[in-house]
């Protein structure tokens, strides 16, 4: 929610779901005066890979309606909301987000994990989508860690310039 609350004050300070990245920058970090400039820009980075913000023709548009998020006048979001989420906890959240108890959205992930031999972030996902949960960026994100961890143990087992594999 303080995500989401974050995003969407300076829509709703401007009356609109799509602004310039620049007037968004400016209105998180020098109108409201909550986060220096390149923090605000890590959150359109954080926003916009958690599905909340999407690039169109130069402008940042809102993926919700941020009229119907509710920003108390005094809030203030904490630099927490700055922290990147593994990818594990994004399927974790879209279970929550589409009802399912947190507590049984682990345990479903650890045992689709136990069962299907998986890391657990493709296990989250798998019990994700087998729920009907949309959670195709968090997918793609999974598997582009998986293929970087497997091109980074193929790399380990290649032999470095001048060796030569066993059996040459």
């Amino acid at each position: 929610m303080t995500l989401e609350a974050a995003v969407a004050a300076p829509f709703r300070g401007a009356g609109t779901d799509r602004m310039g990245e620049g007037e968004f920058v400016v209105a998180l970090s020098l109108d409201r005066d909550w986060f220096s400039p390149d923090q605000a820009k890590r959150l359109v980075d954080i926003a916009t890979g958690r599905g909340l913000l999407a690039e169109a023709d130069g402008d940042l548009v809102a993926q919700f309606d941020p009229a119907e998020v509710t920003v108390p006048p005094d809030f203030r979001p904490d630099e927490s909301v700055l922290a990147e989420q593994s990818t594990f906890e994004k399927a974790v959240d879209a279970l929550v987000a589409a009802g399912v108890e947190k507590r049984e959205a682990v345990a479903a992930a650890n045992e689709r994990q136990r069962e299907a031999g998986v890391t657990l972030e493709t296990a989250a996902v798998l019990v994700a989508r087998e729920r009907g949960v949309a959670v195709e960026a968090v997918a793609d994100e999974a598997r582009e860690e998986l293929v970087a961890e497997g091109e980074g143990i193929a790399d380990d087992a290649r032999p470095a310039a001048g060796e030569h594999a066993e059996g040459e």
